[in-house]
């Protein structure tokens, strides 16, 4: 007799269909989100830094105060099933993006493998890679190449 497992929720549920916990549960806690990224006015170009925001608790990739972030950080982007194919900095790892596009989470990612600091384990955090915006004196000076990003 064969056993019926349900499929997990982010292979048959639209990002606009979760709800709150399962969106908030779909994050894989990389932190790459909340890196300081530099636009050049003229050509658009988005550099990515080794900066992160100020909130970023950079032991486990977690925002220090996530409820009030928007407020605390003007330019806190709250990312929403209406905006994920807008942000094109986004990195390809990122499970919302990878949902959005019909795509399986990595091996990885907790919901995946039941380990939330397998993501760390990997190297696809910024765990170790980053500073805080508090030690940074000159963002523009701390551009980088992110592969893979």
């Amino acid at each position: 007799m064969k056993k019926n497992k349900k499929k997990p929720y982010w292979k048959h549920k639209k990002l606009s269909e979760m709800t709150n916990t399962e969106w908030e549960m779909l994050c894989d806690g990389c932190g790459k989100c909340c890196i300081h990224k530099i636009k050049d006015d003229k050509t658009g170009k988005i550099f990515l830094t080794n900066v992160a925001c100020k909130l970023l608790d950079l032991s486990n990739c977690q925002c220090t105060d996530y409820m009030n972030r928007l407020t605390k950080v003007p330019d806190c982007i709250k990312l929403s099933e209406k905006n994920i194919s807008n942000i094109k900095w986004l990195p390809n790892t990122c499970a919302y993006k990878l949902v959005s596009q019909g795509k399986d989470l990595p091996h990885y990612h907790h919901l995946v493998c039941g380990n939330p600091n397998e993501i760390h384990n990997q190297g696809v955090s910024i765990k170790g890679k980053v500073i805080s915006e508090t030690a940074s004196k000159d963002i523009e000076q701390n551009i980088i190449d992110w592969e893979n990003y």
